[in-house]
């Protein structure tokens, strides 16, 4: 008895452990056939999170600034000189082939140039230089004496003195020019004597029944009276 009970379970473990593999093949058919029937499997599907597509887009870079174009260099204005060229002269051709009929003409031996020596210039004769006018210290006589006019300021100032003109007297008996032989010590009293003898008429010089200009000297006073 005892030995019987104890070798039936060991078998049923035996056909269990044979058969166990099996069942479970069979447990998962028969699950996977009542999910599939109750809607699991497709309640499973749409569980399961999508694919999800991410593209990254690269930031397009911003354009560049266009360079400004430079501004256009006006083009410079050059003169163009032209040129004047003269075409140059033909050259005359010159036949030095004598010909049959000509005839040949000896050319005379050159004579050597005669220098004519030309007669020497005379030079001209100087021009006579005119006489100078003598100069008489006496024997002035006159048509209208001078008129000596005293100056109001050699007046007041108490000048006096005595001036010596030298004048030239032309043929007429005219003062054609007068100078300051010898001073005063005033010059207001020169110039008064000056203008005195420039107003004054001359008789001519004569010599030789022929009137010539002279030099006189013409002494004139200047004297204040009390």
């Amino acid at each position: 008895m005892s030995s019987a009970t104890i070798s039936s379970p060991a078998l049923a473990w035996k056909k269990i452990k044979r058969i166990g593999p099996l069942g479970t093949i069979l447990l998962l058919h028969v699950a996977f056939f009542w999910a599939l029937e109750s809607g699991l499997i497709h309640q499973a599907a749409q569980a399961v999170p999508k694919e999800i597509f991410a593209s990254f887009i690269t930031p397009e870079k911003a354009p560049e600034p266009t360079p400004a174009a430079p501004t256009p260099v006006a083009p410079k204005t050059v003169a163009v000189v032209k040129k004047n060229i003269t075409p140059p002269r033909p050259t005359p051709v010159v036949n030095n082939t004598p010909s049959e009929t000509a005839i040949s003409v000896p050319t005379p031996a050159p004579q050597p140039p005669q220098h004519e020596e030309p007669a020497a210039a005379a030079p001209p004769a100087p021009a006579a230089a005119p006489p100078q006018p003598r100069t008489i210290t006496s024997g002035v006589e006159y048509i209208q004496p001078p008129d000596v006019k005293y100056p109001a300021a050699s007046k007041r100032m108490g000048e006096e003195g005595k001036s010596v003109i030298r004048v030239l007297i032309n043929e007429k008996g005219r003062a054609e020019r007068v100078e300051v032989q010898k001073s005063s010590g005033s010059s207001r009293l020169d110039d008064a004597a000056k203008q005195a003898v420039m107003r004054a008429l001359f008789k001519p010089y004569m010599e030789d029944g022929k009137p010539l200009p002279v030099f006189a000297i013409v002494p004139i006073n200047f004297q204040l009276s009390n």
